[in-house]
Formats: structure tokens, C-alpha cells, sequence
């Protein structure tokens, strides 16, 4: 309890009694006496006073006047805060015959001091109850303000749009990957939004109205190929391909489109179209579950499309561009490339490049030649000229499925690596099982590499088995060569090579307008 001063009177004058503080409380301070009696207009004698405060003189009182004093109530000084939001009254004894406060009076003086919200009932039970002196009670409270959130918007993808190399493990830097899209799959989550939450307006203890701040409102923004949520709150994507932000926006599209193929993009791997409006240069890629159109011109560069290739203006590869279509290829020009396509392929001219169509390939435009390299379609090929005057190296091949050739081409491999590999292992393997015939002991590890050489050989012998059948099974069904053809509706050159199927024939002279097709168990010119 803190120490507190009470105003006495007797018939020798008005005397000041103190009061000594209990368990830590505050001793009273000369400057609240001061204010009290000033306030109550009592005369006294200010060094008389200080002495007593100062020297904690409890047991006497002070002698502060001879006149007269009329009763003094029990009174309490009520002081709001400088933010209004409380409000505290400290309480002064009442002199002699002075009347005690009771609530009313309490409630009265904080109504007097402009308090019109929030007056703590318990509080002024409680000091009633339990009355201290010279101590601050919180008679009053306002109404806290509750500040509002922003609306917060989350992003699940890269929206920093600055391009970064590849950090390779061995610390050099990677400029042909650099992770410039952000590809996303049908029902990915692009985004989600956190309301804003309006604040609640405060009440300050004079009852004025404190208002909350303005919150931050926004909404999803979004372009095409995107599902939003009922409650406005979450946006996914539509379709496979990649997703950007532009602004606010988001945008989600199938096509992904650069300027060029180069060091400015790096390497192109992207699960829907991709459209290039420039050119694609040397040692760059293209990866694309979709399409692939070039507006410009390839150089010696990587383009695999699960879908169709369109070169507008063509492709000279110089000997190391390659090419692989799911669908078709189209382009201007094939030069100097490795071209395959489960499709058709379709070009103005082919030179010396390695060409492989799933079904025709067709070279019927004005120029329409096929000069050098081999081309290998499974039905047809439809040209205007094969071969050269001088001679270039060209064979056209027709009658298989060019995964199927291919598949032979793996079998002869395995089976020719399968049949040097035994012719190794069986004579090692016969010599052992000769010593063990003639009673030769062998050591522990002896008997143990027989064993697992055993084991080895009945292992390759069961895939030469597999091999030789899937070998026989399908050059069975690449003996199918009646619909077979290759047209030339202008000239094909001596030295041309024309393959159906298994059978061949080297052009001999100069012939126009013919079609080479199988008859009576060879490859026979006819006229068109």
C-alpha cells in the first residue's frame, strides 16, 4: 500500500497527518500534499512541510494552520490519458468529520471529468471494498481499435521475370538453360487470395469514435485457360503449357512464343506449342509435347515435337541438326539434317540429309528434288527429281515401317553382340565341364565362376531365342511391299539407289515420269 497524508482538525488549528507505505508501496510525495491543500485552499508553512516529508515524520502530526476547517469529504482527482483510450482516479481521504464516497459519487466525478465510455464497475467496487490512498485505480477503458489485414495474393509460380543461367554442378555456368518458363499442368494452383478483413472501429473513454485504418482490397486477376474457385479465392489451370504474370494478371497459354531460339531464351522445353518467330540457332534445342512452328530459319539445332514441325524457311543443318516429329514435318528446305517423323514429310527440296517418314514423304514443288543422303518412308515417296547430273550419293527406301527397320536394325545388333559374346563364353564353359568329366578337382572359386558363367550363357541363349523371333516375326511383316511405290514426276539420275523392303536396284540411266514398284520379285520402272 502506498503512503498517503489525511487533513486533521481540532481546536488548536488544521494539522497533516502521514502516513508510512506497507509491503513496498510508494512514500507520498511534497508535491501532492502541495496540490491537495492548494486545491483546498488551506494555508501551511511550506519549510514546516518539507521537513516532515522529507524526515518521514509519521508518529506527529504536522501543524499546517490555526484556522478553522470546515468538513472535508473523501474526494479523487480522475485524469484521462492523452490517447483517451483510459482513465485513472487517485483517492484522498476525507479530513475530520468528512464524509466517505460512495459509487455514485465515483461514477459522478468521472462523468464530470468528460468520461462517457467504459467506466470499470469492478474497479470502483473494488476501491470501495478495499479503499488505498495516493494510488492510481483504472477506472476507465476505451474501446482498443481492431486493425483490418490486407488482401494478400500468393503466387505458386516465378513471377520475377529476369532470366538466370543454369549453375552446372561443377560451378560453370549453363547459358543454353535459363529457366525461362514457367510451366504448369492442367489443375496446378497458380494463385490464391487471403481477403482483406475490415477492421472494427475503437471508442476512446470521452466516448469519441476511433476509426480503423484502410485496409488493402484486390481480387484475382486472369486471362484465358484459367478456372477460378466459387469463393473468388483460388485460380488453377485450365490446360497444360506455361504461366506468367503481366502487372496483376495471370495468364496461362498452350503456346509458348519467343523472338528467337538463342542465347537471349537458352534451351526450349515446354509441354504445349511452341511458336518461334525468328530463327533457331546452332547447339540450341527445342522440346515441345506440342507442336513446333519456325517462322525463320534452323540452323544446327535439336527440335523434338510430340506433335507436327513447321520450318517456314527450312532447315540447313550442317551435319549436326536433328529433327523428330510425332506427327508431320513440313518445312522449306531439308539441308544437310537428320529428319524423322512418325507422320509424312513434306519439303520443296531434300539434300544430303538422313530422312525417315512413318508414311510418305513428299518433295513435289517446283524445284522437288532429293539430291544425296537416304530417305526412308514406309508407302511412298513422291518426288520431282531424284539423284544429280554429278552424281551425288541418293537411296530412296519404301516398304517398312521405319520403326520397324529401325527395330531390325537394334536385332541384328543384340543378336550379332549376343553370338560373339557365347562364342567366348563356350569353349571356357565346355573345357570345365571336360575337367570335371576326366575327375579334375577345381578349387571353391573355380567352381563358382563355372557356375555363374553357366548362368550367363542360359541367360543369353533364352534372349538369342526372344531376339530370332521378334527378328523373323517382323521381317514377315515388312515383306508387305505390293502398295509400296516411289514416283518421280521429272527425272531420276543414274546412281540413284531405290530400295523396297529387302530388295534394291541401282538406276542405270536417265528416266522420267516413272514409278518404281516390286514386281515378280524385283524392283521394276513403270510409267505413271
Amino acid at each position: 500500500m502506498n503512503g498517503y497524508f489525511k487533513v486533521l482538525s481540532d481546536p488548536k488549528g488544521i494539522f497533516l497527518q502521514l502516513f508510512a507505505p506497507t509491503d513496498g508501496g510508494e512514500a507520498v510525495q511534497l508535491k501532492e500534499i502541495l496540490q491537495y491543500l492548494n486545491e483546498k485552499k488551506i494555508a501551511f508553512d511550506l519549510k514546516r512541510l518539507n521537513d516532515a516529508v522529507v524526515s518521514a515524520s509519521y508518529n506527529e502530526p504536522v501543524f499546517l494552520s490555526p484556522a478553522k476547517l470546515l468538513p472535508l469529504s473523501e474526494s479523487c482527482t480522475v485524469t484521462i490519458a492523452e490517447d483517451g483510450m483510459s482513465a485513472k482516479a487517485r483517492f484522498y481521504p476525507a479530513a475530520t468529520n468528512g464524509r466517505e464516497l460512495n459509487a455514485e459519487d465515483i461514477r459522478s466525478s468521472c462523468r464530470l471529468a468528460g468520461i462517457r465510455f467504459g467506466i470499470d464497475e469492478d474497479v470502483i467496487a473494488g476501491y470501495i471494498g478495499n479503499k488505498q490512498y495516493c494510488t492510481d485505480y483504472i477506472v476507465a477503458k476505451g474501446k482498443p481499435v481492431e486493425e483490418g489485414t490486407d488482401a494478400v495474393i500468393e503466387y505458386f509460380f516465378n513471377t520475377d521475370n529476369k532470366i538466370r543461367p543454369t549453375l552446372k554442378e561443377d560451378g560453370t555456368v549453363d547459358f543454353f538453360n535459363l529457366n525461362l518458363v514457367n510451366h504448369c499442368k492442367k489443375g496446378d494452383v497458380l494463385a490464391k487470395l487471403t481477403p482483406a478483413v475490415k477492421g472494427t472501429a475503437g471508442m476512446t473513454v470521452r466516448g469519441e469514435k476511433v476509426l480503423p485504418r484502410e485496409v488493402k482490397i484486390t481480387s484475382l486477376q486472369y486471362g484465358l485457360n484459367i478456372d477460378i474457385s466459387e469463393d473468388k479465392c483460388t485460380i488453377t489451370s485450365q490446360v497444360d503449357g506455361h504461366v506468367s504474370l503481366t502487372g496483376n494478371k495471370v495468364f496461362v497459354s498452350d503456346v509458348l512464343t519467343v523472338t528467337n531460339v538463342d542465347n537471349s531464351t537458352g534451351n526450349i522445353e515446354y509441354d504445349g506449342t511452341v511458336v518461334v518467330m525468328g530463327n533457331v540457332n546452332s547447339n540450341f534445342s527445342i522440346k515441345a509435347k506440342g507442336d513446333v512452328e519456325v517462322k525463320g530459319a534452323v540452323e544446327g539445332a535439336y527440335i523434338e515435337s510430340g506433335g507436327n514441325i513447321l520450318l517456314a524457311r527450312g532447315i540447313n543443318g550442317m551435319g549436326k541438326a536433328k529433327i523428330v516429329a510425332g506427327g508431320n514435318i513440313v518445312a522449306k528446305f531439308i539441308e544437310n539434317s537428320t529428319a524423322t517423323a512418325a507422320g509424312y514429310i513434306d519439303a520443296d527440296a531434300i539434300l544430303h540429309s538422313n530422312i525417315s517418314a512413318g508414311t510418305e514423304v513428299h518433295v513435289m514443288s517446283k524445284k522437288g528434288f532429293i539430291v544425296g543422303g537416304t530417305v526412308q518412308a514406309t508407302s511412298k515417296v513422291c518426288a520431282k527429281t531424284l539423284g544429280s547430273a554429278m552424281g551425288a550419293d541418293t537411296k530412296v527406301t519404301v516398304g517398312m515401317d521405319t520403326r520397324i527397320s529401325a527395330r531390325i536394325a537394334e536385332l541384328n545388333k543384340e543378336i550379332g553382340d549376343i553370338q560373339k559374346n557365347m562364342k567366348t563364353m563356350l569353349p571356357v564353359l565346355d573345357a570345365a565341364k571336360k575337367k570335371l568329366a576326366n575327375g579334375i578337382k577345381m578349387t571353391p572359386d573355380q567352381v563358382k565362376n563355372v557356375q555363374q558363367l553357366a548362368g550367363t550363357v542360359k541367360v543369353l541363349q533364352q534372349k538369342l531365342e526372344d531376339d530370332t523371333k521378334e527378328l523373323e516375326e517382323l521381317k514377315s511383316t515388312a515383306t508387305d511391299n505390293s502398295k509400296a511405290s516411289v514416283e518421280v514426276t521429272g527425272e531420276v539420275y543414274p546412281g540413284t539407289i531405290i530400295a523396297i523392303s529387302d530388295l534394291s536396284m541401282i538406276v542405270k540411266s536417265t528416266y522420267k515420269y516413272c514409278r518404281f514398284v516390286v514386281e515378280k520379285g524385283d524392283v521394276k520402272m513403270a510409267a505413271l
